[in-house]
């Protein structure tokens, strides 16, 4: 609580805006790093634009974008690099946008779109939509962040 009150002081006394990167970054790419607790995807790569889902809306990241620091709710990962896409399924995680252009992804779980089978995604949405208003709170919990998880992949495989 200290902590948020020395923050509070800090704050009224700051104006805090949101503008461009102040440090240009050498040329127009991104430097990448993406991983989730099982497989890194890209370290730092260079790559021309990163297109996501998270807490604060959808983002297209791209150079000399604004830092930020946000969540990454379930969704698409779409990374464009040398005019080839590669898209990620992931279940959260964060992000961080530097002023140098240097972009961090870390989720908690991460598939290539294209692994992932639209079948088995509907039956597991239907399992957990059945539990949403069944069992104590921890099951329901539960249910209602695997219908989250399950429903935006069944968005991304039809969509």
């Amino acid at each position: 609580m200290q902590a948020f009150r020395s923050l509070a002081r800090f704050g009224a006394q700051r104006t805090f805006t949101r503008t461009l990167a102040s440090e240009a970054s050498t040329g127009n790419a991104i430097n990448l790093t993406f991983t989730s607790s099982t497989e890194t995807f890209f370290n730092e790569e260079a790559v021309d634009q990163v297109n996501l889902a998270s807490s604060d809306g959808d983002l297209g990241i791209l150079a000399n974008h604004v830092p930020i620091v946000g969540t990454l709710k379930p969704g698409v990962v779409s990374v464009l690099s040398n005019n080839a896409e590669s898209k990620f399924f992931v279940s959260s995680g964060t992000l961080t946008v530097n002023a140098d252009s240097s972009v961090q992804l870390i989720a908690e779980e991460a598939v290539p779109v294209d692994q992932l089978d639209i079948s088995a995604a509907k039956k597991q949405l239907d399992h957990y939509s059945s539990k949403v208003n069944s069992g104590d709170a921890s099951e329901r919990i539960e249910a209602e962040i695997a219908v989250e998880v399950y429903g935006a992949m069944v968005k991304a495989l039809e969509g």
